[in-house]
């Protein structure tokens, strides 16, 4: 009754198992959604480990925004501004003060689609020709790894000059992502480029275009874009219908996978749009930045050893499998290191490799050792660790926790023969068995014992081991 129960709870889960992995297209296995499954084997139910990551999701609600200087919003104290497309239309109000005519940094993130759209705005270029800057510091506290295009959506027009970073330390130190200007020579010292100008060995580069930055832009031309997609695509083909390909090289190549790799991202504005070459010095309050909205997509980096991040208290953290621990699954659990820590790893595709952080020790158990008044001192003992826990009959130490035994055997070292539990036992003559010598007394006492306390623990371990 009890194996029948076991098999049907094996099946139900089976069923589910299979249903989360087509819960994606043919190339879902990209999305190694699955850390474990159950299977069931000769010696019963185990758990097979696949490398495993969260899905991508909307990275800016869980982000905290800072401005530098921090009182560089807009209305306060009140002020009106122009459009840049026609200075005589000045009818913008912004009051800090007044729900309707604020512009605060939470507007960035907001929900697109209102009517009438808001944004984050800054002050007007008053001191103009002193340089109008604000850097914008997006922080997440963890590690995230994008999946899509960063996004960003002026309605002030794009800035004529603008500096995307990255850190990957928490903010202690940046390094460019892109440069953006109307003149890359003039303004970095660089000649423009495009992302479709890079290569699979040149990835890496840091350039500058000219794609983003024209004058004072229209309805429908008003992104700036940092092109993730259009990189992976160098790997993975046009359409992405390779991610074999890109998943390998992520899996091979450290500076490639930390390309894509943040802690915090920082939007430096550099010059806003003027529509012209030359500023109307007459007319100042036509010149500012405003951010409707702000897109990163991507996924909790989690060293493929988990498919779930939490959000809890204002921090983000991955929910960790495979015995592993940390923010970011970085290392192994206590009495889990067996192994040294490893992150997971994409190949062999489709299922990864789990990089299973192992038990260092499987318990105490009883070794022989009969003092004078015949008691069995305890002490603590693993597979293999003396001539008494060998692997018999050809089987292999598995991380001193257990024994890989060959065909034809079976036990906790391979000390029975497989045939015992068949009808007609072993005596038959086409059972293919050489004869197996019974254990002395000393070592079938301290198998019983071996098997008892693990079967103790293993009572005690919770499921997920």
């Amino acid at each position: 009754m009890r194996f029948h129960f076991a098999l049907t709870l094996q099946a139900l889960w089976t069923g589910v198992c299979q249903a989360a992995m087509q819960h994606y297209p043919a190339a879902a296995w990209g999305h190694y959604d699955v850390c474990k499954s159950q299977v069931y084997s000769d010696e019963g139910l185990s758990w097979d480990y696949m490398a495993c990551q969260p899905e991508a999701a909307d990275m800016t609600q869980y982000l905290k925004v800072t401005l530098d200087p921090p009182n560089i919003t807009c209305g306060d104290p009140p002020e009106t501004y122009c459009a840049l497309e026609n200075p005589y239309m000045c009818n913008n109000e912004c009051d800090a003060t007044t729900e309707e005519l604020a512009h605060p940094p939470g507007l960035m993130f907001d929900t697109e689609g209102r009517n009438p759209t808001t944004f984050w705005q800054s002050t007007s270029w008053k001191k103009y020709p002193k340089p109008l800057l604000v850097n914008i510091t997006l922080s997440w506290n963890k590690t995230i790894e994008l999946t899509e295009d960063i996004v960003l959506t002026f309605e002030s027009g794009r800035p004529e000059q603008m500096v995307l970073e990255k850190s990957l330390d928490y903010g202690r130190t940046w390094q460019p992502y892109q440069f953006y200007a109307t003149d890359c020579l003039d303004a970095f010292t660089m000649e423009p480029k495009t992302v479709q100008d890079l290569t699979q060995h040149t990835l890496l580069d840091i350039i500058c275009t000219e794609d983003y930055s024209r004058g004072y832009v229209w309805k429908n031309d008003k992104t700036v874009r940092f092109e993730i997609k259009d990189r992976f695509a160098l790997f993975a083909g046009p359409q992405l219908h390779n991610m074999a390909s890109l998943y390998g090289q992520l899996d091979t190549t450290k500076k490639l996978r930390d390309f894509f790799t943040i802690t915090d991202l920082r939007i430096r504005l550099l010059r806003p749009a003027t529509g012209a070459t030359m500023v109307d010095e007459n007319n100042l309050s036509r010149y500012f930045y405003a951010i409707s909205d702000i897109k990163v997509q991507g996924r909790c980096k989690c060293n493929l050893h988990a498919n779930s991040c939490v959000y809890d208290k204002e921090k983000l953290s991955c929910e960790c499998e495979h015995n592993t621990t940390g923010p970011d699954c970085g290392r192994c659990k206590r009495n889990f290191q067996g192994r040294a820590w490893s992150a997971g790893s994409y190949l062999p595709i489709p299922k990864g490799t789990a990089n299973v952080c192992s038990l260092t020790k499987i318990g105490p158990v009883i070794r022989p050792n009969v003092s004078s008044l015949g008691v069995a001192n305890r002490k603590e003992a693993r597979v293999c660790d003396n001539e008494l826990l060998r692997c018999q009959n050809g089987g292999t130490c598995i991380s001193n926790v257990h024994c890989n035994c060959p065909p034809g055997y079976t036990g906790l070292l391979c000390e029975k023969r497989r045939c015992e539990s068949e009808l007609g036992g072993c005596g038959g003559p086409d059972s293919g068995q050489a004869h197996l010598t019974p254990p002395s007394t000393s070592r079938l006492l301290l198998l019983l014992l071996l098997g008892s306390a693990l079967l103790r623990e293993a009572a005690c371990r919770p499921a997920v081991l």
